[in-house]
């Protein structure tokens, strides 16, 4: 049977009244989920509406000229629809016809229906590395259905109905986004039970050290990004706008800097996707391919190892692939500097020793790390600056009323980076809750996008290895980074005589066009005597 839904325009970030400069589509057109409609205009970019299902053009409500904004409605589309029961609650309220999304007060229909991926954020495409069901299986809500892997992390699909597996859709290898279809079920009818809303966050991970894969879902408001490197060429515009990709492939290639007409796609009908702009940056920056500037980096002899003894070669993780590249782009392009510093955390250990007993009653365990992102916290408001990012043409710098913090975690599959969302309204013992929890789901491979995305300054604590000093890389768009390595028991001239206090090794990276020297150490000073004033980071959050 066919349905008639509208064709609503997603959400646009900050961006309201956004002009139309192109009407893709004329009514009667047969359209693919995910083709461009119509390309609006913001200050930033130029984004494409795309379709939200496969179907048919009824109308579109829209020209050249007009302006919008989320959540009007351009126009309507006819699709074939059959029973689809979508995972995750996605959208608050209930369309009319054989669809039916779950939400906490609609019952599960019984009957053999379709199970979709949910919302997954800011990630496409994301790769299928193991099915956990098969024809004829049983299961109830909150079974395994599949494991997808992004570029930051392993998640689980869960079921939301019980019933009987009719037939698998989906095998390990596959790519999946939202809303792919995954099995058919024979469902059982019950109450649909309370679950989270889906991630919808579209900031870029920006800059973590791994880095997050983009969305093929709505197009947002893009992220203030590095500056291109010197050797991609320079963006085409009118060219650009030509170019067969989906709009968060177009928004990828402007945070890069890459030219969209230079990049060969490998989708359908030859569209550009995400793995082919980052696999086109990849061979410019590894001096693989020559740069259509001229200006590739200069590439470092190949050895046959072999010739010299016995070698064992093993594949780089999925998150080592992504994590290179992002790294040296960070190092190519940000300026950086590291200022070293000592900071005395005899009163706060002693403190902290104090408490643990009374917190790990309670289930926290009272990491130094949870005050040092404390302290972290009044640094960035006292300056601001370190909490900022230069605007994609680095002429400004953008100020963020948030602290979003991440730490860096130490995983089998490598570093991962999970943020800790508004570590400013939350007291030592909250954060160091949150700490234990998504470090447990990082070891566990079971991070969620949202919670890998949006960090405006990150933590890499080498403390509980060892070390005195390291120069850490700084996670672009951000524009610096701590590094904490292991404390010790130093002499320390209090002004008559030496005594033992124990000392902790700061070293603070920071890219050089926002911040200079004199900035950087008095951060790192200001973030000593923080450290030192234990009791003010015990304070409650007003």
């Amino acid at each position: 049977m066919t349905k008639t839904i509208d064709i609503v325009v997603p959400d646009l970030g900050d961006f309201e009244n956004v002009e139309v400069i192109e009407v893709l589509v004329s009514s009667g057109d047969t359209v693919e989920r995910e083709d461009g409609l119509v390309t609006i205009e913001t200050d930033k970019a130029s984004l494409d509406i795309p379709s939200p299902e496969n179907g048919v053009i009824d109308q579109l409500t829209i020209g050249v000229g007009d302006t919008v904004s989320t959540g009007d409605v351009i126009g309507q589309l006819t699709m074939e629809v059959g029973d689809t029961v979508v995972i995750a609650p996605a959208i608050a309220s209930v369309p009319s016809g054989d669809t039916t999304v779950l939400t906490d007060e609609i019952a599960k229909p019984a009957g053999k229906q379709t199970l979709v991926v949910p919302d997954l954020g800011d990630f496409a495409d994301v790769e299928v590395i193991e099915v956990h069901i098969s024809a004829g299986d049983a299961i109830d809500v909150e079974d395994s259905l599949v494991t997808l892997e992004t570029d930051k992390a392993a998640m689980d699909v869960p079921a939301i109905v019980a019933g009987t597996i009719d037939s698998v859709l989906v095998k390990v290898g596959d790519k999946v986004s939202e809303g792919s279809s995954l099995a058919i079920i024979d469902a059982v009818a019950a109450k649909a039970a309370p679950t989270e809303a889906a991630p919808t966050e579209a900031a870029p991970t920006e800059a973590a050290p791994t880095e997050a894969a983009p969305a093929e879902a709505a197009p947002k408001k893009a992220a203030p990004a590095t500056a291109a490197p010197a050797s991609l060429p320079a963006i085409d515009e009118a060219g650009f706008s030509k170019a067969h990709a989906s709009p968060s492939v177009r928004k990828l290639a402007r945070e890069l800097g890459v030219n969209l007409v230079q990049v060969k796609g490998s989708g359908i009908k030859s569209r550009i996707l995400h793995d082919d702009v980052k696999a086109f940056v990849k061979k410019i920056l590894t001096g693989q391919a020559a740069s259509p500037a001229g200006g590739a980096l200069p590439r470092t002899p190949a050895v046959d190892f072999a010739k010299f003894g016995e070698i064992d070669v093993q594949p780089l993780t999925r998150i080592q692939k992504i994590s290179g590249p992002r790294l040296q782009a960070s190092w190519i392009n940000l300026p950086h500097v590291t200022q070293h510093d000592l900071a005395d955390i005899t009163d706060l250990e002693a403190r902290r020793q104090q408490l643990k007993g009374p917190a790990k009653e309670r289930g926290i365990g009272l990491t130094p790390l949870a005050f040092i992102m404390k302290a972290c916290v009044a640094a960035l408001q006292e300056f601001p600056k370190v909490n900022a990012s230069l605007s994609e043409d680095g002429e400004s710098l953008v100020y963020k009323k948030y602290v979003h913090l991440g730490f860096a975690a130490d995983t089998e599959n490598g570093l991962m980076v999970p943020v800790i969302r508004d570590a400013d309204k939350k007291d030592v013992y909250e954060i160091a809750q949150e700490l234990g929890e998504l470090s447990g789901l990082a070891r566990e491979g079971k991070l969620k996008a949202d919670q890998l995305q949006g960090a405006c300054f990150t933590i890499s604590s080498l403390g509980g290895i060892g070390g005195t000093a390291f120069t850490p890389i700084v996670n672009a768009p951000e524009v610096a980074i701590l590094g904490v390595s292991r404390s010790s028991m130093q002499p320390v001239w209090n002004g008559s005589e030496f005594e033992p206090r124990l000392m902790l090794p700061l070293s603070f990276s920071y890219d050089h066009r926002v911040i200079d020297g004199a900035q950087a150490v008095r951060f790192t000073t200001f973030l000593g005597q923080q450290l030192a004033d234990v009791e003010s980071l015990l304070q409650a959050i007003p």
